[in-house]
């Protein structure tokens, strides 16, 4: 009956384990998601940029377009052109 009591402690060691592991890379998981979506946005805003090259337009690449561009990706491109017209 002892080996009963090892497995139900191994079993709760694990499920304890798993949620720790859960919290922990819940997070990293986030950052990698929203780097890597910066990242495109940055792409996306150098292409728009290099587009509007020839058409004397271009936008700011700081941290909030790049930001805006990432979450939103296209129509959030489309967002800062309309913006940017707006205010010229």
């Amino acid at each position: 009956m002892e080996w009963v009591n090892v497995i139900i402690a191994a079993l709760f060691f694990l499920a304890i384990l798993y949620i720790i592991l859960q919290v922990l890379f819940k997070p990293v998981k986030l950052l990698w998601k929203l780097a890597i979506n910066s990242l495109m946005g940055l792409v996306l805003l150098l292409i728009s940029n290099y587009i509007g090259a020839y058409f004397q337009f271009d936008l700011p690449v700081n941290i909030i377009t790049v930001l805006i561009a990432g979450f939103l990706g296209l129509p959030g491109i489309i967002l800062l052109i309309c913006f940017q017209l707006l205010v010229r």
